[in-house]
């Protein structure tokens, strides 16, 4: 079964960095599509990025374009988030997301979820 574990996630400032990675089992990401979404309290959840390698592809949200950076480690079956010049907005619990076929902004078409890692921006 394909299952997706999240990690790197934490509290940083204003101005912080952080990295998180998804790690995938039960697939390999030369056939699979890996993105990223967040939940801030009382928000709906939201598309971030999104990497297809057999499209080789990559995504953004408006947002996070010029901060965060995707990528895949293809070797590893990890894909990681990179996320730079964190503000508060960008609190959230982040999850990635998997599915066969392609990019979408929307959390519907993708079959598999990982637990979630929470990202808190403050000072």
């Amino acid at each position: 079964q394909v299952q997706l574990v999240e990690s790197g996630g934490g509290l940083v400032q204003p101005g912080g960095s952080l990295r998180l990675s998804c790690t995938v089992s039960g697939a390999t990401l030369d056939y699979y599509v890996i993105a990223w979404f967040r939940q801030a309290p009382g928000k709906e959840r939201e598309g971030v990025s999104c990497i297809s390698s057999s499209a080789g592809s990559e995504y953004y949200q408006d947002s996070v374009k010029g901060r965060f950076t995707i990528s895949g480690d293809n070797a590893k079956n990890t894909v990681y988030l990179q996320m730079n010049n964190l503000n508060p907005e960008d609190t959230a619990v982040y999850y990635c997301a998997g599915q066969l076929y392609y990019c979408s902004e929307y959390a519907d078409p993708y079959d598999h979820w990982g637990q979630g890692t929470q990202v808190t921006v403050s000072s």
